[in-house]
């Protein structure tokens, strides 16, 4: 295994992050290319006309290197209903399409929640069957399935994320680490550990334990990338040990021009990319 000097070598962020009202697509696409970020990652299924996104990406040079299953949310995976989990498999292959159009590599996913409705034991069977079902779409445009861990209550150790993953025995299902949404209840770098090779992507987010405890679990998210409580030179040493080299997107409070210019300097900070 090849060791990177700079395991974390392009940058990105969501697109939802930029609240420039006044830009077209294209001039958006512009501006964070002039920023000095090299990609964006767009929600999927999306409002877009194919030609016009292919057009921003194509006259700024900025790359695409995800989308984000945008139907993944209301459209649960886990659903008890069998109707919701049809739309959310129909909606997944859409995004699928779009992210092979769109060049991109990785469609994010969100594998299922665990609720009042939902059993830990009952999503872990239905989270399989849904990602298992989308293996065919995945063949067929080359993109593959990311999970993601979040706050849905599912997939809460690294070890058991792992056994997901490995589950489907193929090379088209992998893991979208978010660094931020682990600190609640472990370390980034001990979950980069245990996932290894699985990781396909990276969302850089922060979070405060000091927040969390004086203001409430969500408040934690509200510090910028370098001042919570996610350390940074462990995590690159721990994606260099595993081999990760490749895309790191932004996942914070958005903004303007200055504002979008401030995140990505806080990125060179943390990443070095």
């Amino acid at each position: 295994m090849t060791t990177p000097a700079r395991p974390i070598s392009r940058v990105g962020l969501k697109y939802s992050m930029v609240e420039e009202p006044a830009l077209s697509l294209g001039e958006k696409f512009q501006l964070l290319r002039d920023l000095g970020f090299d990609g964006v990652e767009l929600d999927a299924p999306n409002e877009f006309d194919r030609d016009q996104v292919l057009r921003a990406r194509e006259k700024s040079g900025l790359e695409i290197p995800g989308v984000i299953n945008s139907a993944h949310w209301p459209l649960p995976l886990t659903s008890p209903d069998p109707d919701v989990r049809k739309q959310s498999i129909a909606a997944s292959r859409v995004a699928l399409e779009n992210a092979r159009d769109y060049g991109a590599t990785t469609m994010l996913l969100v594998p299922g929640v665990v609720d009042a409705n939902t059993s830990y034991a009952r999503a872990w069977d239905l989270a399989r069957e849904g990602v298992a079902a989308l293996l065919d779409t995945a063949a067929e445009t080359g993109v593959k399935i990311a999970i993601e861990n979040v706050w849905n209550n599912f997939l809460l150790s690294p070890l058991e994320a792992a056994r997901f993953i490995d589950s489907f025995e193929s090379p088209l299902v992998g893991w979208y680490f978010d660094v931020g949404n682990v600190l609640r209840y472990g370390r980034p770098a001990h979950w980069i550990e245990a996932l290894g090779p699985r990781i396909l992507k990276l969302d850089a987010k922060e979070y405060s334990l000091a927040k969390m405890n004086e203001t409430g679990i969500w408040t934690g998210f509200d510090v910028d990338l370098g001042d919570g409580d996610c350390n940074w030179a462990e995590v690159n040493a721990a994606l260099r040990a595993v081999g990760y080299s490749g895309w790191a997107s932004a996942e914070v409070l958005g903004g303007d021009r200055m504002r979008l210019a401030e995140i990505r300097r806080r990125m060179e900070l943390i990443t070095g990319a």
